[in-house]
């Protein structure tokens, strides 16, 4: 097959969806499919076999490091040269909307997935008057599509019952040879708590941006004395969490990858995930298959993998005197914080990206056949 992509992001931007991405890419390039993205420019020109076109883009207000290209921008030449049997929109908005109009011109198959709850967003930043129209907005989108894909049966649930139709689940995958127990680290583990090992560390992992509400960590710590923090990733809330965190037992890594950010997860005792409007967590299934005991929201996608008491421990998504109490009872049962930690690495040995996107290949090449054959019909 030959699939065009639209993404509104794209490295050098690092969060979950360049994450799944391009672990898609490196499936197809295995698979044999061609594929093109279209993109903000300031990224590479290529990953693996998948040629990257840049287009230019203005700083979106309410986040500026996500860049709109302009939704009347024109790639008809490129698409009709790459001559593609489907096209994907990646979370679409302007860039989105620019694929959107070409497969309708095109008369090509449509698939749009779901990624980030941008309503849900709107809301937490106290723009609550902009949840419904996004809500309308979005849902208008979607519904152009053939197929609707979202990471999780929770999301599905909920955009089903917002009036989005054709949902299906495109599950999220993990790297379960590099997220792994055995990574744990001697020299990380003196690096992340700033040499105090015997010290229980906590470790956050992701975007540092408002919506994942990592400020919520120094309630935790200062329930907690005893306990230090990690902090890996970065974003536009570093510089005033640096503030808030300043005098308390917290360390900023910035962004890791590959073998670097596996033994960070290895060498820590405990997952803290804050964040309440995620329609996933790519690094929730990380530190699962690390073998870290994980304490998350109950609430969003996450919750079709971290069970309350058998993979992890939920707190009320609201409340961070509930995500306190959380983390402490881990800390003062370490039994069952292995017990937890050992339940989650089993439950994500069967959950990797080699069969997540050969599902998602099967979902292409039904609507590509399924299109083909009413063209033939159209025809007789």
């Amino acid at each position: 097959m030959r699939i065009a992509f639209f993404s509104e992001t794209f490295l050098p931007k690092i969060d979950g969806i360049v994450n799944t991405l391009c672990h898609l890419f490196d499936h197809l390039a295995a698979r044999g499919h061609e594929s093109i993205l279209f993109a903000p420019d300031g990224g590479p020109d290529r990953y693996r076999m998948t040629r990257i076109v840049g287009l230019a883009g203005i700083p979106f207000p309410l986040y500026p490091e996500l860049r709109l290209v302009p939704p009347v921008i024109n790639v008809l030449d490129e698409l009709r040269a790459f001559q593609p049997d489907l096209i994907h929109v990646i979370n679409p908005v302007s860039l989105g909307y620019v694929g959107l109009r070409h497969a309708r011109r095109l008369r090509l198959p449509l698939v749009a997935s779901y990624h980030t709850d941008v309503p849900g967003f709107a809301a937490r930043w106290g723009l609550r008057i902009l949840y419904q129209p996004l809500l309308r907005f979005f849902r208008w989108m979607h519904n152009r599509a053939d197929l609707n894909l979202c990471p999780s049966t929770v999301t599905q649930r909920q955009l089903m019952a917002q009036g989005y139709r054709h949902v299906q689940v495109w599950a999220r995958g993990v790297d379960n040879q590099l997220f792994h127990p055995d990574r744990r680290s001697a020299a990380w583990r003196r690096r992340l708590t700033d040499d105090n090992v015997d010290s229980p560390l906590l470790l956050y992992v992701g975007r540092l941006s408002p919506e994942k509400r990592v400020d919520w960590l120094a309630s935790v710590l200062d329930a907690l004395p005893h306990a230090r923090l990690a902090i890996v990733g970065d974003g536009p809330m570093r510089p005033q969490l640096e503030r808030v965190f300043a005098h308390r037992p917290v360390h900023f890594t910035g962004y890791l990858r590959g073998a670097d950010l596996a033994a960070a997860y290895a060498s820590a005792d405990l997952f803290v995930f804050p964040a309440a409007n995620e329609t996933l967590g790519n690094v929730v299934l990380e530190a699962m298959a690390s073998g870290l005991p994980v304490v998350a929201p109950h609430a969003g996608g996450l919750l079709d993998y971290v069970v309350d008491g058998e993979t992890g421990l939920l707190f009320a998504p609201e409340s961070q005197a509930s995500l306190v109490a959380a983390v402490q009872r881990l800390l003062d049962s370490p039994t069952t914080a292995h017990t937890l930690g050992v339940n989650g690495r089993s439950r994500m040995l069967d959950n990797s990206w080699e069969r997540v996107h050969d599902t998602l290949l099967d979902q292409y090449s039904h609507l590509v056949h399924h299109r083909a054959v009413a063209a033939r019909r159209m025809a007789a």
